[in-house]
């Protein structure tokens, strides 16, 4: 590991002002982080700390949930109200990680994370775009099982990690940010970019921009909401494919829908033609396993993630049925 400089920032703005992105990481949990520097993947000289600046307050009040950017993800996988009308961002935090992950993973955190994509976790590897922009992608004649097949690009084919961010999508949550000109707010679908020619930028925040909170409005569809992942093992493992899905019926019939999808993407995926194909449709099995073929819509595979295809239609039939189901 490279030696750094620690600065613990005590006003959120000195944290704002010292955020520069070739030399600086901000870090709350450090449970990613931490790990990319002792890999040689991240090489900061400053580290600043989030901690004494961001709240991690679990909030509710009319318009629905306010999760503090410090907020851990047990606390809020656990918070009753979270449990109650959200399901889907309970079990989806659970299915992450491991409890010792949880405890001290953010909010915040969980929605930058990085890719777990095995080249560019491994510095020995020189061709990789994320970390050398311009030195090509590895993974494009490599072993590609747990890489993406939606957005790629053929600079990056990389696959988002999180579990808790296709959760969030799916409930149409805002991300609340303080920058160097003021505040904002973003919507999560607009957050992580897509690779294009430049897989380096995964995110739309500025140089030195920092999520504060993120807002879950309350929604018709909330409480008959789950999340599925297939994954290798039962735990401690990534997706090869996940849904967030979300229901909204009316005496048997689909009135709104949110299908959000995780392991397939390089960033959370919307499955909005499957959102679609299910509006207006009476709340049956026939209807999910339709609208659940054209959750992968535009994939481009490679021969070792191709079947990614197939597993993931069964796994949005799969969990629309059960959201279906719901009380």
């Amino acid at each position: 590991m490279k030696s750094f400089d620690y600065l613990p920032a005590q006003k959120l703005e000195e944290a704002v002002a010292r955020g520069e992105p070739r030399t600086s990481r901000f870090i709350a949990g450090g449970t990613l982080l931490v790990d990319l520097m002792r890999l040689d993947v991240e090489r900061p000289d400053l580290v600043v700390d989030l901690n004494g600046v961001l709240s991690s307050d679990i909030a509710w009040n009319e318009a629905g949930l306010t999760l503090g950017a410090l907020a851990r993800n047990t606390d809020v996988a656990y918070d009753d109200t979270v449990r109650r009308e959200f399901p889907v961002l309970s079990e989806a935090i659970l299915a992450g990680a491991s409890p010792q992950i949880r405890n001290l993973a953010t909010t915040g955190g969980n929605l930058l994370q990085r890719t777990r994509c095995a080249y560019f976790r491994d510095a020995a590897v020189p061709a990789c775009n994320k970390r050398k922009p311009g030195s090509g992608c590895a993974a494009l004649e490599g072993y590609t099982r747990m890489h993406a097949i939606l957005g790629v690009s053929e600079r990056c084919i990389a696959a988002h990690p999180s579990d808790m961010a296709v959760a969030l999508l799916a409930l149409d949550a805002a991300v609340h940010t303080r920058r160097a000109t003021g505040e904002r707010q973003i919507p999560l679908g607009d957050l992580h970019t897509l690779p294009g020619t430049t897989p380096e930028l995964e995110t739309v925040l500025e140089p030195g921009e920092v999520i504060t909170r993120v807002v879950v409005p309350r929604s018709p569809r909330g409480r008959r909401s789950t999340y599925l992942k297939v994954r290798d093992r039962a735990s401690f493992a990534f997706a090869l494919s996940s849904a967030a899905v979300a229901l909204e019926l009316e005496q048997g019939t689909i009135r709104s829908a949110r299908v959000a999808l995780g392991g397939v993407g390089v960033k959370p995926w919307r499955a909005a033609a499957t959102e679609a194909a299910l509006v207006g449709r009476p709340a049956t099995s026939e209807t999910y396993r339709a609208a659940a073929k054209l959750a992968t819509s535009g994939a481009k595979t490679t021969p070792d993630n191709a079947f990614k295809v197939p597993l993931t239609e069964r796994v949005v039939a799969r969990a629309l049925e059960r959201a279906g189901a719901l009380a």
